[in-house]
């Protein structure tokens, strides 16, 4: 119990330093820090299959793609150069109003729930058997909700596409480049086959154990950004069209099950049969779409196609 109110005070601090605090690098290994406190929160809600996302999504690949944008800011507009610049008194205080009434919102709702509240984990359990895994939140996310996930999914693409249409389509030289730093080419040698490996496990442990497609996607991402740190860019024969397959792959299976399943019963209502198999190949074309999206939104800018077009 005490170490549980110490968590709170520990991310209450970090939220309040976060928010306040006027240079974007700080801010940004704050957003890290707060990210991976918050893992640990909610491996104590046990929430596993949240605290993994947390860690490789929430902590791991936002604090990169923050990062990534810091370094893009123009030289002449530094982290600190607004350190020192007074804002108007009417700015705070309407910021503080609002989370004031944000914060009433939520405690109001928080005091107005039962003390008891069965929730759907009993209907979940009741139907495991029929969703084809036995780990609850896959059946969840994969099989009840399915369109859920779909709809997640199409919100990455969509902003892979926004990030795309913001920068000029020349930006990025597609040919590969040599690793200018001997260390990190060393380290990408070394870890990107065992990101691959973790990856692999993670998506064939979702359907028993925590994991699934989304954190398997985000540490094949992170891989990819490791290459990316590295100095490896994509080919020229890789960035056309096997590029926007492998980013729509993913979509393209929901829909295409989604389709399917509507003929024949209800909207992405699997077969039990079959269910176990079509989640595996659903979770399979989500982590490399959910992998190369997130890798493309950290390098930020779209590569060029064979022959300089995009």
């Amino acid at each position: 119990m005490l170490f549980d109110a110490l968590l709170g005070l520990l991310l209450l601090g970090l939220a309040w330093l976060l928010l306040s605090c006027r240079d974007l690098f700080k801010a940004i290994v704050l957003f890290v820090a707060f990210g991976l406190l918050m893992a640990i929160v909610w491996v104590r809600l046990d929430a596993p299959d949240v605290a993994l996302a947390e860690v490789a999504i929430g902590a791991g690949l936002t604090g990169a793609l923050l990062m990534s944008a810091l370094a893009k800011l123009p030289v002449d507009n530094p982290p600190g150069r607004y350190s020192n610049e007074k804002t108007h008194w009417l700015l705070p205080l309407t910021l503080a109003l609002m989370l004031l009434l944000v914060a009433s919102g939520l405690g109001y709702a928080l005091w107005s729930l039962p003390v008891i509240a069965p929730g759907l984990s009993g209907e979940v359990a009741a139907n495991l058997e029929q969703s084809g895994v036995s780990n609850p939140v896959t059946a969840v996310l994969l099989n009840f909700r399915g369109y859920d996930t779909l709809l997640e999914i199409v919100v990455l693409l969509l902003a892979l596409l926004g990030v795309w249409s913001l920068n000029s389509l020349d930006a990025t030289p597609a040919t590969a480049e040599k690793p200018a730093n001997l260390v990190l080419d060393t380290l990408m040698r070394l870890l990107v086959p065992l990101l691959i490996l973790v990856a692999a496990y993670l998506l064939w442990a979702g359907a028993n154990s925590p994991g699934g497609a989304f954190q398997a996607g985000a540490v094949l991402a992170a891989a990819g950004v490791l290459l990316l740190l590295a100095g490896w860019r994509l080919p020229t024969a890789l960035a056309g069209l096997p590029l926007r397959l492998a980013l729509v792959a993913g979509p393209v299976a929901f829909i295409t099950l989604a389709a399917l399943t509507l003929l024949n019963a209800r909207l992405l209502e699997l077969p039990v049969e079959h269910a176990g198999m079509l989640i595996l190949l659903l979770e399979t074309f989500a982590m490399f779409s959910i992998g190369v999206t997130l890798a493309a939104l950290f390098l930020g800018q779209r590569p060029q196609e064979r022959g300089g077009s995009a």
